[in-house]
């Protein structure tokens, strides 16, 4: 039952547990229409693949014995809205300095562009509740962006891998980071939208092969 899925969230949660304090946070993966979770309250690095479990649509659990993540509604909102093969949630702690502000992450460093060409902000909803899965897709949706800032929250990234999210999940922190200093400094000047594609187009041609 989705060995090879359960196989990356284990191996991947514990480079996530970089980027969120303690035990915040989670992965999944998808195949069809069933879903690889990280479990609810089991530190990263101690999760094994029997671990994880295996999640229906519907919210049944088919496979492993932890309870998954309360943000199954989240994933499970934004799977069903997109086409993505994995999704990443973090505190990271600056782009949850951005959430708690309310404030989108603007184009101020091209690599912004793995994303889209910002980062929106979706409405605050409770924490594993349908409504922020809600919130977060229609933030996505109306900034085009495979990520968002939660309100008052933290982060959340989506991918066509495990890896790919969190390499997103690094790449919005990093230019978070950015952006949060130079603010303390000046007026950051955002990238214009003709370079965000220019540079959206090299990152599709870019890898081990081109």
């Amino acid at each position: 039952m989705l060995e090879d899925e359960r196989e990356t969230v284990a191996t991947e949660a514990s480079r996530l547990a970089q980027y969120t304090p303690g035990r915040t946070g989670n992965l999944s993966v998808r195949r069809d229409d069933r879903v690889a979770i990280t479990p609810s309250g089991v530190p990263y690095r101690e999760i094994g693949p029997a671990d994880v479990p295996v999640i229906a649509r519907d919210g049944e659990r088919l496979a492993g014995d932890r309870e998954p993540s309360s943000e199954f509604p989240l994933h499970r909102a934004i799977y069903d809205a997109f086409e993505t093969g994995a999704i990443a949630h973090a505190h990271s702690p600056w782009a949850t300095t951005l959430a708690v502000l309310r404030e989108p992450l603007p184009p101020v460093h091209y690599v912004i562009a793995l994303a889209g060409r910002r980062v929106p902000v979706a409405d605050y909803a409770t924490y594993g509740t349908e409504a922020l899965g809600e919130h977060a897709v229609a933030a996505m949706a109306s900034a085009d962006s495979r990520a968002c800032l939660l309100a008052n929250h933290g982060l959340v990234t989506t991918a066509a891998d495990a890896a790919s999210a969190i390499e997103l999940v690094v790449a919005v922190e990093s230019v978070a980071r950015a952006y949060v200093q130079a603010s303390a400094i000046g007026s950051p000047e955002p990238l214009p939208e003709a370079e965000l594609e220019r540079v959206a187009e090299k990152f599709r041609a870019y890898g081990p092969d081109s």
